[in-house]
């Protein structure tokens, strides 16, 4: 009844050595397409000042800042107030003309915004359609060609 008992053989181990080859070829080519990129083999710096070259300068522009306004808005004790900043942007040889007629600005954009419905300047997409109404009186006070754009800087309802 005693059969031979077979001798348990622990398996065959693997051989590490493709996993190390995998390992040292990984490596160098990683630090060969570092070297590659950092070195400029890859990437020619003659496209990068292409790309440098093709920025055009920027237009002979200035800033005008108008003064912050706080216009009261509404009727009787429902009255709300809208806090508005603004900078005109002219021409450089247009700059004393539009800073002489600021006052003459602001008095436009105030009566323009007080004129305004609250509703509408609640309204998130109200600021466009604002802009682009405040910009076309301002043009038309300071006279054709003068002032290129209008930027609000702060525009805060309260």
């Amino acid at each position: 009844m005693s059969e031979p008992q077979a001798e348990a053989q622990p398996p065959a181990r693997k051989s590490k050595l493709p996993l190390l080859i995998g390992l040292v070829l990984a490596l160098l080519l990683g630090g060969g397409g570092f070297y590659a990129v950092y070195s400029g083999m890859l990437f020619s710096s003659h496209a990068q000042e292409e790309e440098e070259a093709a920025v055009e300068p920027l237009p002979d522009i200035a800033f005008v800042p108008l003064a912050p306004m706080v216009i009261s808005l509404g009727k009787g004790g429902s009255a709300r107030h809208l806090r508005f900043t603004a900078q005109v942007e002219v021409s450089k040889p247009h700059i004393s003309d539009v800073t002489l007629l600021t006052p003459r600005i602001l008095d436009v954009l105030n009566g323009y915004l007080r004129a305004v419905d609250v509703r509408d300047l609640e309204d998130p997409t109200a600021l466009i359609r604002l802009r682009a109404q405040m910009l076309r009186r301002v043009q038309i006070v300071a006279g054709d060609g003068r002032v290129r754009d209008l930027l609000v800087t702060e525009f805060v309802l309260n």
